[in-house]
């Protein structure tokens, strides 16, 4: 399993993960900026996703749809890119959307980082950096299943490094 730690920091209100894999940066940068990649592994596999929008440029936005197994069982997500550093640094305002796109305000958001770094040995490591504004948002996320979901989704992309 490529997940080498999740870290919660409840006084920060961060969510850390930390995620090793046997590519180098560009294949790992690959994983995001590639939508077909991206929505291979983006989720927990229960889940699969589909990237309707997907601009990874300083303010582009990306608008992803999950679909679980059952009927009427679909989650969008919507990201607003706030930096971009390829290969190595990714910054994301993250919400919940509804099924036409727009902002859910219902739920909590996030921003997330992706630091991507070259390791010795042919070696990339991936943290995943989720911010949150208040404790009851992190609270309320790590109950939804986040902490399941974003281990999951990141022991799916060893199989996709793989194929090359």
């Amino acid at each position: 399993m490529p997940v080498i730690s999740i870290d919660k920091d409840l006084e920060a209100l961060t969510l850390t993960l930390t995620a090793e894999y046997a590519a180098d940066t560009k294949q790992v940068w690959e994983l995001w900026a590639n939508p077909r990649k991206l929505e291979r592994w983006w989720g927990p596999p229960t889940y699969p996703c589909t990237f309707l929008e997907h601009d990874l440029s300083v303010g582009g936005e990306m608008l992803y749809k999950m679909v679980g197994d059952e009927k009427g069982d679909e989650h969008f997500g919507r990201w607003r890119i706030l930096a971009v550093d390829a290969p190595n640094l990714i910054e994301i305002q993250d919400v919940f959307a509804n099924d036409d796109g727009s902002p859910n305000h219902d739920l909590p958001s996030t921003k997330f980082e992706v630091r991507i770094t070259e390791l010795d040995g042919g070696r990339t490591r991936m943290q995943t950096i989720s911010f949150f504004p208040s404790l009851e948002a992190m609270e309320q996320m790590i109950e939804m299943g986040m902490v399941e979901g974003i281990e999951a989704a990141a022991g799916q992309i060893d199989a996709i490094l793989a194929e090359g």
